[in-house]
């Protein structure tokens, strides 16, 4: 079967394969579109070279273009209590060059409204790019819930939210609250799966991809690298999608080390595509 909704793949999932090689493998994977990385999410993270005119930002846009493949969203920009136009602005222009939609957010500001204007400022910088800014809420960020996700979205002059299946879960979020929420609002929706209750006493290991830190919480190294592909944990992925706008695209963000470490890119983004279109089967009967 195959599905109606756009189905992507995030950069996350196999963050070691480079952004061009992210297009060929999701185009080989039968995937819709990619979401790749253009700035790295944290300090210890080693960036791809995807900045405004280098070749590996031309070569993935040329991949594009050649395999019909569509960016869904660009990541990841942070922002902070100082946060400015340059901090942001690479991610902006490189976006723009290979026609995304989405530009990904998180924040590291404690302050909720100082979050809210620097996201409406950003909103508005990227609106001549062709390009709408998402807020991801994330438990162990400073906009760690969908409460606060839709706070600063609803103040920031056409913002989202971008919803992902384990944070979701990870910040206590209610599917409920999702039918009274209005569908503006939203992007898209990142799947994978997980065990229902949080994770305690992971084994660290050695290493992340692109340098990824092997520190921080559990949650954090749940997020980074152990996740499930969906249907293999115990998330209500079926539940979470038949609350959301039937059109919402969904795009995999599922890195699973200890498969990764076990078969070709593209084997494993076949398994994640497959994944993909069981659980949307699922949700049609929800």
């Amino acid at each position: 079967m195959r599905a109606s909704r756009e189905i992507g793949i995030d950069h996350l999932t196999m963050l070691d394969v480079s952004p061009p090689e992210l297009v060929s493998v999701a185009h080989e994977a039968g995937f819709d579109a990619v979401s790749p990385r253009v700035l790295a999410s944290t300090p210890e993270e080693e960036p791809w070279p995807m900045s405004p005119g280098s070749p590996m930002l031309e070569e993935t846009a040329r991949r594009l273009e050649e395999t019909g493949v569509r960016a869904l969203s660009v990541e990841v920009v942070r922002i902070g209590p100082g946060t400015t136009r340059e901090d942001y602005e690479a991610a902006l222009e490189a976006g723009a060059r290979l026609g995304a939609r989405y530009v990904t957010v998180n924040s590291d500001d404690p302050d909720l409204d100082r979050t809210s204007e620097t996201f409406a400022a950003l909103v508005a910088d990227a609106r001549p790019y062709g390009l709408r800014p998402v807020i991801e809420p994330i438990p162990y960020t400073r906009v760690s819930n969908l409460e606060e996700a839709v706070y600063v979205a609803e103040r920031s002059g056409g913002g989202g939210v971008l919803l992902d299946a384990l944070h979701f879960r990870r910040y206590g979020g209610r599917i409920e609250a999702l039918l009274s929420l209005d569908p503006a609002l939203l992007s898209y929706v990142q799947l994978c799966d997980a065990p229902l209750e949080p994770p305690s006493g992971l084994m660290r290991p050695r290493r992340l991809p692109r340098g990824q830190s092997t520190d921080g919480t559990d949650l954090q190294l749940e997020s980074r690298a152990m996740r499930l592909l969906p249907g293999d944990g115990e998330l209500p992925l079926a539940e979470l999608l038949a609350a959301l706008p039937k059109e919402m695209a969904v795009s995999v963000e599922a890195p699973v080390l200890s498969l990764l470490n076990t078969m070709p890119p593209v084997e494993f983004a076949r398994r994640a595509r497959r994944a993909v279109e069981n659980v949307l089967h699922r949700a049609q009967s929800a």
